[in-house]
């Protein structure tokens, strides 16, 4: 199964989610996110949080509508996501994508990059992404990889996460690279294209930050 996580970032940045949706995919709402999820006509399986951003009525429609609500206190070392996220994992997932975790507060989103760099999540195989309605966001280890052609996401950035990312390569791409170590700090990597329907990037050693983005919301 996919799973969906919605947190409880700024709604002006989440894409439809319905689009999203299919008869493989489990919803799990995080916060204020699950109230999202039920406005959105979708119904969360799951919800993780401490559910201090929601009001009394939005609480009661929770309490409702979804069968398995885990409460925690505002007090504790996990962010609400990353409980939610810790749990998804225990299921087994093929995918996860997680929204509303971007946009708003710097200090959370930061945090939401750094979950996928959790060793269980990154060690997994699991295919896991922060989307929003500009971006989408995935972190990977060393290998060849392979990306297609978007037009509503043409641009393609590489941000190294570790020291240095060793022998990257890049193929089918405006700025091709052959072998290059890029540390971090550099921006050598950022807005690439595609120049065909699909490319590859490789590299030997290190982690990747992948983002796919578009100039427009609309």
């Amino acid at each position: 199964m996919e799973y969906c996580i919605v947190a409880g970032g700024p709604e002006k940045y989440l894409p439809d989610l319905k689009s999203f949706h299919s008869e493989n995919v489990n919803w799990i709402g995080v916060d204020r996110g699950v109230f999202t999820i039920l406005q959105n006509g979708l119904e969360p399986m799951g919800a993780f949080g401490d559910f201090d951003s929601v009001n009394d009525i939005e609480w009661s429609l929770i309490e409702d509508r979804v069968k398995t609500v885990n409460t925690y206190q505002p007090e504790k070392d996990e962010t609400d996501l990353e409980l939610a996220l810790n749990w998804v994992l225990t299921q087994n997932p093929e995918s996860i994508k997680i929204f509303g975790a971007t946009g708003g507060r710097l200090d959370h989103f930061m945090g939401n990059v750094q979950l996928l760099m959790q060793p269980d999540l990154l060690g997994s195989g699991v295919k896991s992404e922060l989307i929003d309605v500009q971006n989408h966001l995935r972190v990977v280890e060393a290998g060849e990889h392979m990306v297609f052609e978007s037009p509503s996401h043409k641009y393609i950035s590489f941000v190294p996460m570790t020291g240095s990312v060793e022998n990257l390569t890049l193929t089918g791409f405006k700025y091709p690279l052959k072998n290059r170590n890029i540390f971090r700090g550099s921006t050598l990597c950022i807005s690439n294209e595609l120049i065909q329907s699909s490319g590859t990037f490789s590299f030997t050693n290190g982690i990747l930050m992948v983002i796919r983005s578009s100039d427009s919301t609309s």
